[in-house]
């Protein structure tokens, strides 16, 4: 724990230092395939920084988390299982040391896509599950790019306005409630999103 709130107090300190957008961007692109600290933390103090460039900070957020969404579907498409099926090392390496990759959730994964597809993507951008274990997965099960893109410009474009969206519109007033409600609102919206698309489903 003492090694991920240091990791998580050396992202933060780049708000204070003229290189925040730039970190952001790296930030945002790592988070995506292997660094285990969201974007969001800095996001947040960038935007509380400076109110007026909140949407700025959204959308390099937004850019570079896709591109890293798809630098992490490579992974998992070109080089997660050798041509016999088996792990790579690269695979093991995730399993050895990305937190919240396992084997396990990693073959979970297959059927939440088998059954979910579109929206299982849209969830694990939008909400607190880890979105790397999803990007990677998409590209070893070959899950359709298109469909893969869409459902991340979506849901982690979504996340990120509204965190911008907030700060940009109530300022700093609205930093606890964001750090203690953000991930249960998130939740909450994805649930009732999807549970509409489902009720519009069987209805028609």
């Amino acid at each position: 724990m003492k090694i991920v709130r240091r990791t998580y107090d050396w992202v933060l300190h780049w708000a204070k230092t003229p290189y925040g957008a730039i970190a952001l961007f790296a930030l945002a692109f790592a988070e995506s395939s292997f660094f285990p600290i969201p974007p969001d933390v800095l996001l947040i103090a960038l935007c509380l920084g400076m109110q007026a460039k909140a949407f700025r900070y959204a959308t390099i957020c937004t850019v570079a988390s896709l591109m890293g969404g798809l630098a992490g579907y490579a992974i998992g498409y070109f080089i997660w299982l050798t041509p016999s099926g088996e792990f790579t090392s690269v695979a093991t390496f995730f399993f050895n040391h990305i937190p919240g990759f396992t084997e396990a959730a990693y073959f979970d994964i297959k059927d939440l896509y088998d059954r979910y597809d579109f929206w299982i993507i849209f969830t694990a951008g939008f909400t607190p599950i880890p979105y790397k274990i999803f990007t990677v997965s998409a590209g070893a099960f070959d899950v359709n790019l298109p469909m893969f893109f869409v459902a991340s410009v979506l849901s982690r474009g979504g996340r990120f306005f509204l965190i911008a969206f907030l700060i940009w519109k109530f300022g700093p007033s609205i930093e606890r409630f964001i750090d203690r409600y953000f991930n249960w609102l998130a939740m909450a919206f994805t649930v009732l999103l999807v549970g509409g698309f489902i009720l519009i489903k069987y209805l028609l």
